[in-house]
């Protein structure tokens, strides 16, 4: 069974500036090692569809997303429909600027077609999983790199 990953990153930041950032999903690409491409279907908020292209290594698939939460300076959640797993970034205000916690919430369990492809294609659900903590630990500190350096 797939399970709920989860990274977290203290960014020297307000709120509102790390938003900037993680609410622009046009920029993921430039952050996350699977993503090649995110465009929204009209403007970023709750109910906004999003076409994604994805990659392992040379192992390319497209998905679809529908934002399911858009809370400015706080959260920002996609639920992807193939596999109907839930990825979200929250920003809680620290002393220091902001701790952003990046999860993947599969508590509804996946689809049947996406643990298949999981095993067939990219080496079953463990070194997946493994892989994608790897890819959220880099995205959020990419993140961080962005916007400390614009801070």
């Amino acid at each position: 069974m797939p399970k709920n990953l989860e990274a977290t990153i203290d960014i020297a930041a307000s709120p509102e500036q790390v938003w900037a950032v993680v609410s622009d999903v046009k920029r993921m690409p430039e952050f996350s090692p699977q993503c090649v491409r995110m465009l929204p279907l009209g403007t970023p908020k709750a109910g906004t569809w999003v076409l994604n292209l994805n990659r392992d290594g040379k192992k390319y698939w497209p998905t679809t997303a529908r934002i399911v939460r858009f809370e400015p300076n706080q959260a920002f959640a996609f639920r992807v429909n193939e596999n109907r797993s839930i990825w979200s970034y929250t920003l809680e205000p620290t002393e220091t600027g902001t701790r952003l916690i990046e999860r993947r919430d599969v508590s509804n369990g996946t689809t049947w077609l996406s643990r298949k492809a999981i095993d067939a294609a990219l080496g079953g659900e463990l070194p997946f999983e493994a892989e994608l903590v790897r890819g959220m630990q880099e995205t959020l500190g990419k993140i961080k790199n962005a916007v400390e350096s614009k801070a």
